[in-house]
C-alpha cells in the first residue's frame, strides 16, 4: 500500500539474527535496547523475541499481521506498529511494561479486539488514528469509539494524540479550542491565511534514542512547549482580529 509507505521496497522480509546484527551492529541480540525497522517489507517477525532487553521498537510501515514473537519482550516500553496489517493484539498483553503504543493504520475492527490490552497497567499513550498521516482503523468509525476506549483504558493519559488526563490536559484543550476559533474566524472572510495546526506528536517522537532526561524534566519541558504554543495562538488571534478591524474601518 503506497499510502502507508510500502511502495518501492523489498517485500516478504523475515527478521533474522543476521538482519538484526546488520541493522544494529550488535552481535549479541540481548544487547539490543533500541531498534528501528520501518518500511522494509517485514511480514514475519522471526527471532525478534530473542531481543529480550529491547525497550523501544519501531516496526511501522511493514506488512506484519502476526505479533506472537513480541510476547517475550517484557521490558518493551515504546512500540510503533503503525501502517501494518494487524487485527489481533493478544500477544501484546504480555508486554507488561508497555507505556506507549501506536497502532494507527491497521485492521483493528472492533473495540473487543483491544480488551486484551486492558491488563497493561503502565500503558499511558495509545494511538489508533493519526490525522496527520491519514492513518486509522475500522474501529475508529464507531460512534462510541472514544467512550469505549476510555472505559477500557481508564488510566490512559493520551488517546490519538489528545491529552486526556495528567499535566497539560487543560492546556491542550485550550489550544484546541483556540485553534478551532481561529479556523472559524478565517473561514468567515478573507482576512489572511494562517499556517496549519502544529502536530501534537512531532516527527522525532518515534525516533529510537536513549531517554537521557528524567520524567520530571520532560514534564516541565512539555509544559513550557504547550505554553509557547498558547502564546503563538494568542498572537495569531490578535493579528487576525487587527486585520479584520482594519478592513472594517476601510469599508
Amino acid at each position: 500500500m503506497e499510502a502507508n509507505g510500502r511502495a518501492g521496497r523489498d517485500e516478504n522480509v523475515k527478521i533474522t539474527a543476521q538482519l538484526l546484527k546488520l541493522k544494529t551492529g550488535q552481535f549479541d541480540l540481548e544487547s539490543i535496547l533500541f531498534l528501528k525497522l520501518k518500511n522494509i517489507g517485514i511480514c514475519n517477525l522471526g527471532c525478534i523475541g530473542d531481543c529480550v532487553n529491547l525497550e523501544r521498537l519501531d516496526l511501522s510501515g511493514n506488512d506484519i499481521s502476526n505479533l506472537t514473537p513480541l510476547s517475550s519482550l517484557k521490558l518493551l516500553t515504546v512500540l510503533n506498529l503503525s501502517a501494518n496489517r494487524i487485527s489481533n493484539l493478544d500477544p501484546l498483553n504480555s508486554c507488561e511494561n508497555l507505556q506507549n503504543l501506536n497502532l494507527s493504520g491497521n485492521l483493528i475492527s472492533s473495540v473487543d479486539a483491544l480488551r486484551s490490552l486492558s491488563e497493561l497497567k503502565n500503558l499511558e499513550t495509545i494511538r489508533l488514528k493519526d490525522t496527520i498521516c491519514n492513518f486509522s482503523n475500522p474501529v475508529c468509525m464507531n460512534t462510541s469509539y472514544r467512550s469505549a476506549m476510555l472505559e477500557i483504558f481508564p488510566k490512559i493519559k493520551v488517546l490519538d494524540g489528545e491529552r486526556i488526563s495528567g499535566r497539560g490536559s487543560d492546556l491542550y484543550r485550550l489550544c484546541k479550542d483556540m485553534d478551532a476559533s481561529l479556523k472559524e474566524m478565517c473561514s468567515s472572510g478573507p482576512v489572511g491565511e494562517l499556517p496549519g495546526p502544529k502536530k501534537w506528536v512531532e516527527d522525532s517522537y518515534w525516533e529510537l534514542k536513549p531517554m537521557w532526561k528524567t520524567q520530571s524534566d520532560e514534564a516541565v519541558e512539555h509544559f513550557y512547549n504547550i505554553l509557547k504554543e498558547c502564546r503563538e495562538l494568542n498572537n495569531k488571534a490578535a493579528d487576525v482580529i487587527a486585520k479584520a478591524e482594519r478592513r472594517l474601518i476601510l469599508k
